[in-house]
C-alpha cells in the first residue's frame, strides 16, 4: 500500500504535539536512565530505576525528576517532527511506482529519518544529559563529604559541605559556544548517529508491519489502539536493541564526571573501557528504563500522528480563494 500523503505543515504539527505529550509523560524515567547509565563501578548512587527516582525526590524534590525537561520540551517538537516527516518523505519517494514497499526500502526510509533527526537530537541530548546528571554528581559529592566528616582520621572542619550550583541550559550553551564553537553542541554526533540510525531502521519497518495487521483493508487506517500498541512494541524493541550505543553516547556527552570515574576520547575508547572495567552487561544499563520511555513515547506519537490532529485544525482554517 502506498502511504497516504499528509501535508508538510500537518506532519510537523502532528509530530510536535506527539513529542510534547510523550516527553511530559515519561521524562522522569528518562532521567533515571541517564543517571543509571552514567554511574560507574565505585561510588554507585542508585541500584535501580525506582531507587533512583525515590532518592531524587528526597534530595531534589518532585521537580528534580524534571531537570532538563525544558530543553526536551523546547526541542522535541522539531526533533519528532523531522523524524516522522522524514520517514514519510522517504517512504513516499521509495514507493513512487505504486508497489508495496519491500523490507529493504522500509529500512532505507528509516535510515534516512534517523540521519535527518540528529541535527536536532544531538544538541538536545547534549544539554539534557548535563542537567539530568548534575543531581547525581552533587549527591555523590555530598555523600563523600559526609563520609569524610564521620571518619576519625579527618580533622574537624576539614570536609566542607558541598553545595550544588545549579546551571541552566542557556549557561551551558553559552559556555560551549564560547569555548568550542558550534562543535561543542555536537559532541557525540557519531555516537548519536550510531544509535539513532539503527533505531529507525528497526523501528519504522517493524511499526509499519505491526500496524498493518490491524487494518481491515489497505485503504482503511488501523484502529488507534493498534497504532498505539504497535508503536509501543516497535519502540521498546528498537530501544533495547540499540541500548549499548545509547550507553556510549550518554558517557561521551557527559561533560562532568563523578569521583574516580573514567573519561573517554571517543567511541572506541569508551567501548573498550566499559568492556574491560565494567563488563559486557554494562552496555545494558538503563535498558528497561529506555524501553519504558520509548514504548509510550512512540505509542502516543503514532496515535496522534496517524489520527491526524493537525489536519482537523488545518481544515478549519479559511481556505484562500484563487
Amino acid at each position: 500500500m502506498a502511504d497516504k500523503q499528509i501535508s508538510l505543515p500537518a506532519k510537523l504539527i502532528n509530530g510536535g504535539i506527539a513529542g510534547l505529550i510523550g516527553v511530559t509523560c515519561v521524562f522522569p524515567i528518562d532521567l533515571a536512565k541517564t543517571r543509571l547509565q552514567n554511574q560507574q563501578n565505585g561510588q554507585r548512587m542508585y541500584t535501580s530505576m525506582s531507587d533512583c527516582l525515590i532518592k531524587t525526590i528526597r534530595s531534589e524534590g518532585y521537580f528534580g525528576m524534571y531537570r532538563g525537561a525544558a530543553v526536551n520540551l523546547t526541542l522535541v517538537t522539531p526533533e519528532k517532527a523531522i523524524k516522522l516527516a522524514a520517514n514519510d518523505f522517504f517512504r513516499y519517494h521509495l514507493s513512487k511506482d505504486g508497489k508495496k514497499l519491500t523490507l529493504l526500502k522500509e529500512m532505507l526510509a528509516g535510515c534516512g529519518a534517523g540521519t535527518c533527526q540528529v541535527i536536532v537530537t544531538t544538541p538536545m541530548e547534549m544539554l539534557k544529559i548535563q542537567l539530568q546528571d548534575a543531581g547525581r554528581i552533587a549527591a555523590q559529592k555530598k555523600l563523600m563529604a559526609a563520609q569524610a566528616q564521620l571518619s576519625p582520621t579527618t580533622s574537624a572542619g576539614a570536609a566542607e559541605s558541598v553545595v550544588e550550583t545549579r546551571t541552566t541550559a542557556t549557561q551551558i550553551t553559552r559556555e560551549l559556544l564560547r569555548s568550542k564553537g558550534i562543535a561543542g553542541l555536537y559532541k557525540g554526533l557519531g555516537a548519536t548517529l550510531l544509535r539513532d540510525v539503527p533505531f529507525s531502521i528497526v523501528y519504522f519497518p517493524l511499526f509499519a508491519n505491526l500496524n498493518k495487521l490491524g487494518q481491515k483493508s489497505p485503504d482503511v487506517k488501523a484502529p488507534f489502539y493498534v497504532s498505539f500498541l504497535s508503536g509501543c512494541l516497535a519502540g521498546s524493541t528498537a530501544a533495547v536493541a540499540v541500548n549499548p550505543c545509547d550507553v556510549i553516547k550518554t558517557r561521551l556527552q557527559s561533560l562532568k564526571r563523578g569521583v574516580n570515574e573514567d573519561t573517554y576520547s571517543g567511541i572506541l575508547d569508551c567501548t573498550r573501557k566499559i568492556w574491560q572495567k565494567e563488563g559486557p552487561l554494562a552496555f545494558l544499563k538503563g535498558a528497561y528504563c529506555r524501553a519504558l520511555v520509548i514504548a509510550p513515547l512512540f505509542g502516543i506519537a503514532q496515535v496522534i500522528y496517524f489520527i491526524g490532529i493537525a489536519e482537523f485544525f488545518l481544515d478549519m482554517l479559511p481556505k484562500r480563494r484563487d
